[in-house]
């Protein structure tokens, strides 16, 4: 199946001791199964998939979770953005700004 949107929720785990968090420390499937659970429960025309994922490289910025095919990068996400990311990002096609990568940071 093609989606319209896809959703990748970082869950990445690191060793005991590594130098770098990882998002799969902090709630990473906990994230993934709130946003399957909640886009089954709204039952939208829209076509959309999330899925775990591997490492996103980021994980300095807390919690992350990309979009695509817009390729928006979320970082800090926590369990009570699901929903504002699911009703402004996925249904009405505005992503979150207070929740976007400031990619200038990256360098």
């Amino acid at each position: 199946m093609v989606y319209d949107k896809h959703i990748f929720i970082c869950t990445n785990q690191r060793k005991d001791g590594a130098l770098r968090k990882s998002c799969g420390e902090s709630h990473g499937m906990e994230i993934v199964d709130a946003f399957k659970t909640k886009l089954k429960e709204k039952q939208l025309n829209v076509k959309v998939r999330a899925q775990k994922s591997g490492c996103l490289d980021i994980c300095d910025f807390g919690q992350t979770i990309v979009v695509y095919p817009e390729g928006v990068f979320y970082v800090g996400v926590e369990l009570n953005d699901v929903d504002e990311i699911i009703n402004e990002h996925i249904v009405n096609n505005r992503p979150v700004n207070r929740l976007v990568l400031d990619k200038a940071k990256l360098k």
